[in-house]
């Protein structure tokens, strides 16, 4: 188990997929604690502020640090914001398991090899697709992440990929 505190930044629009994220940083030596010479993300658990948390990532940003992203909804419940400072009391997730829901996997099902591409995608990355599909709040929105997961899939795109393809599209479709 770990304790950081830890000011939360916000990345700029040069990193990316991660662009507008808000995290706190976990140095390199502390993230060495949980899983000693581990370079890839991995999910964390415990409390920020005495607010319990589960299955949240550890991301690896370089020379062994992590961040750990701090999403909208618990920022508000922390009643934190972007320069505030928090304290992270953590340990490894293992229990944690994002199930695959059953209307992607017919999605997928559908269209020959594209499950198997996504089962090939690193763990982490069949998460995002999953959280991100799961997270749609009316049915139109599910079923139109449905379609973007298929057909990155089809284009042989992570979930970073996809995001940065249908940003473009929608820049060209202004132009």
């Amino acid at each position: 188990m770990i304790t950081v505190s830890a000011e939360i930044e916000k990345f700029g629009t040069e990193a990316a997929e991660k662009a507008g994220w808000r995290y706190i940083l976990v140095p390199a030596a502390l993230a060495g604690i949980l899983r000693p010479g581990h370079r890839q993300s991995y999910r964390v658990k415990g409390l920020i502020d005495r607010v319990p948390v589960e299955g949240m990532s550890l991301v690896p940003v370089g020379g062994g640090d992590f961040i750990l992203a701090l999403n909208g909804p618990l920022r508000r419940q922390l009643g934190k914001k972007e320069g505030d400072v928090v304290t992270a009391v953590l340990q490894e997730d293992k229990d944690f398991k994002i199930e695959m829901p059953e209307d992607l996997e017919m999605c997928l099902l559908d269209e020959p090899g594209t499950l198997e591409k996504f089962m090939a995608q690193p763990k982490s990355h069949r998460n995002y697709f999953i959280n991100w599909i799961n997270q749609a709040k009316t049915l139109p929105t599910r079923e139109k992440r449905l379609v973007m997961t298929v057909n990155a899939m089809l284009r042989g795109l992570d979930f970073g990929g996809m995001i940065r393809a249908e940003q473009a599209s929608r820049k060209d479709a202004r132009s």
